[in-house]
């Protein structure tokens, strides 16, 4: 989404539709612009100014109010989804841009995250990035611009991000962090022998007038304790890339310092 979010003017408003409390959109990092966040519950947490609870298909906005509208990781989630695409091209400006990312429901990674959490609150399964591209595009009247498929890190498996985890996080290293490096690690080299895709997530989609050339070379390297995806070859030439055993490279994030394993990125 930073594609977008950097090239944004002065002023620009933006809406981080499905943010939860904390949002997918650090509006200190992206100056002169203004982020509302909008979801359907309100969230148990602190969630500070800027926050608007309502329904992703009923916007409580004007028309033309938003510079971008970025929705990450929540189109699976909105039940009226036809209404939610017609309601963010009715808020976006004339030359506005539009991210969204969604799981594929027919990989490994989603099938294991609704096994784990009883569906997740999925109500939406998306299983060809072709057909859902084509689909926003009609809806919203938004060009489509770019398309990245996004890698896993089972950052959903990981202790640290529950006070009591679901029972079934325990046959995976009962969440471990180095236990699930060790398998997105695995799952990535399967991926690079057989092409299967076990360690892939879903789609990242961008619409409307994107002034930056989009990236759409796959991060295989994603963390598995913040999910901040790097390339291969940033962390490589930030020198964040070491030895761990013969064969196997691992690296620091630079987000949060976790240690991850290290695999090159498939051009």
């Amino acid at each position: 989404m930073h594609e977008i979010l950097r090239n944004l003017e002065n002023g620009a408003i933006v809406l981080d539709l499905g943010s939860g409390g904390s949002g997918s959109v650090d509006p200190e990092s992206y100056a002169g612009v203004r982020v509302i966040r909008l979801d359907y519950e309100f969230p148990k947490e602190p969630c500070g100014p800027g926050f608007v609870q309502g329904d992703g298909a009923r916007l409580p906005f004007p028309d033309g109010l938003f510079a971008a509208v970025i929705a990450n990781h929540s189109l699976e989630h909105i039940d009226d989804l036809a209404s939610a695409l017609a309601e963010i091209g009715r808020v976006l400006q004339t030359n506005g841009n539009l991210y969204v990312s969604v799981p594929d429901a027919s990989t490994f990674t989603d099938r294991i995250y609704q096994w784990i959490f009883h569906g997740g609150g999925h109500v939406n399964g998306f299983r060809s990035a072709d057909e859902l591209e084509s689909r926003i595009a009609a809806a919203t009247g938004l060009k489509p611009v770019g398309r990245r498929l996004l890698h896993a890190s089972l950052i959903f498996l990981g202790r640290h991000r529950y006070q009591r985890p679901p029972r079934k996080v325990r046959l995976f290293g009962n969440g471990n962090l180095r236990f699930i490096a060790w398998l997105t690690y695995a799952l990535r080299r399967v991926d690079r022998v057989f092409g299967t895709r076990t360690s892939v997530y879903g789609w990242a989609f961008y619409f409307g007038n994107v002034r930056e050339e989009i990236d759409t070379v796959p991060w295989t390297n994603v963390c598995v304790q913040c999910g901040g995806g790097h390339s291969a070859a940033s962390l490589e030439a930030n020198q964040r890339v070491g030895r761990t055993i013969p064969g196997v490279r691992s690296y620091d994030c630079p987000v949060c310092g976790c240690w991850n394993l290290f695999t090159e990125d498939q051009y």
